[in-house]
């Protein structure tokens, strides 16, 4: 207890300061995400996971620190998300949200965290917008996002003759600025877009949708939407005979818990961009191999993936300022130290808080192209950082000069 004691006095002394923050001595995590509907195998109890084991690796006493990680469920309603926000920054002294999947609910803690000047990490929402007309000096935008998923997957699909569309859309503020992002690809590309059908988030039944995406005739029905819905989906269209009819899926978002939730006889020839595989290099498939101790047979997605990489990028910076106090500094120091660590390596966070990191074109192998469990993408291309993501003068960001 004696020790207990003389340590919490010491990292007082060290943040320097007499906010409620101070007075418990923790900096606090706070993972907010989707535990249990389409999106909890994207971050869910795997993004909790991952952020523990950011704790683990930055090693908070060596920099007289101790930190927690608290975790709930926004259960993909913006509401609900903003309400839990507002009590772990006015209550509970959590001094940083991560994760949140959901681009709406995303948004929506967006303006809590600016309004409470707390610092607020998205690796789970996709939305071009966080860093476009609504970034915010509270917020980064780690892992990736509509702007880079139309321009890689989008591109790919028009330039190997996919260039008649209609989309599948998911109706919220992420399958909407998807679509909107990749019909600009497909245009800017020569393709044309020849219609939409808006279904409802978690939706069970596509078989309306698939049947108006079916009378269009466009070559490629894009999915504008994530997690189960796209399971669904695709897994609705092969009932329906969509590939056997000549018109191909084009997954815009599609993450490695659905190819395994689809199997590779389904998933097979999926093209696919993503910022983040388990098994391209030695540290991938060694975070990989301590993340399956909590979550035993699946593996990492780029989200989980990324809230890994932006907490300990984020206690890098804490550790520099020897405050988590003040948001809005915080996240002007993730912006101002190169980011450098094990899965994403090098990069940059843009002054409208957009994280850069190169991104890469995938395909879905065959079953007969696979070796092992998780062996499920072949690479395409490699995006590099500066053309992955949208120029920093073309997004709006009333944070950028000029």
């Amino acid at each position: 207890m004696k020790f207990a004691a003389t340590l919490a006095f010491a990292v007082a002394a060290l943040f320097g300061t007499a906010t409620a923050q101070a007075q418990d001595n923790v900096v606090k995590i706070g993972v907010l995400t989707d535990m249990s509907s389409l999106y909890a195998d994207i971050g869910g109890p795997g993004s909790v996971a991952a952020a523990k084991l950011a704790v683990e690796d930055f090693n908070p006493a060596a920099h007289g620190m101790k930190v927690e990680v608290v975790s709930a469920d926004h259960q993909n309603k913006p509401d609900i998300g903003a309400s839990i926000a507002r009590q772990w920054f006015d209550v509970d002294h959590v001094d940083v949200i991560v994760d949140v999947p959901t681009s709406s609910v995303a948004l929506a803690v967006s303006e809590v965290a600016r309004e409470k000047n707390k610092a607020f990490l998205v690796s789970g929402a996709a939305s071009s917008d966080l860093t476009g007309p609504k970034c915010s000096p509270n917020t980064i935008h780690w892992t990736y996002d509509t702007w880079m998923l139309a321009n890689g997957t989008g591109k790919a699909v028009v330039k190997t003759g996919g260039d008649t569309w209609f989309f599948l859309t998911s109706d919220y503020a992420f399958g909407h600025a998807l679509e909107r992002d990749t019909a600009a690809v497909v245009k800017a590309n020569g393709g044309k877009v020849l219609g939409h059908a808006l279904h409802p988030i978690n939706t069970s039944d596509f078989s309306s949708f698939l049947l108006q995406a079916q009378a269009s005739k466009a070559k490629i029905i894009g999915l504008a939407n994530a997690g189960g819905d796209t399971i669904n989906a695709i897994k609705q269209g092969a009932e329906f005979g969509i590939t056997k009819g000549g018109q191909h899926f084009a997954g815009l978002l599609v993450f490695i818990s659905d190819v395994n939730a689809l199997g590779l006889n389904t998933a097979q020839g999926l093209v696919l961009t993503s910022t983040w595989y388990w098994d391209m290099t030695d540290a991938n498939r060694a975070f990989t191999k301590r993340w399956q101790v909590s979550l035993p047979g699946k593996f990492p997605t780029m989200v989980q993936a990324g809230v890994y990489s932006s907490v300990i990028h984020y206690l890098k910076a804490v550790a520099a300022l020897k405050s988590a106090e003040d948001g809005r500094a915080v996240v002007a120091k993730m912006k101002e130290i190169p980011t450098d660590d094990p899965l994403f390596g090098k990069g940059v966070v843009r002054a409208d808080g957009r994280k850069i990191h190169n991104a890469y074109l995938f395909e879905v192998k065959k079953p007969e192209e696979s070796k092992y469990p998780g062996d499920d993408f072949k690479l395409r291309a490699t995006i590099p950082a500066d053309e992955a993501f949208r120029p920093l003068k073309d997004g709006g960001c009333p944070l950028v000069g000029g």
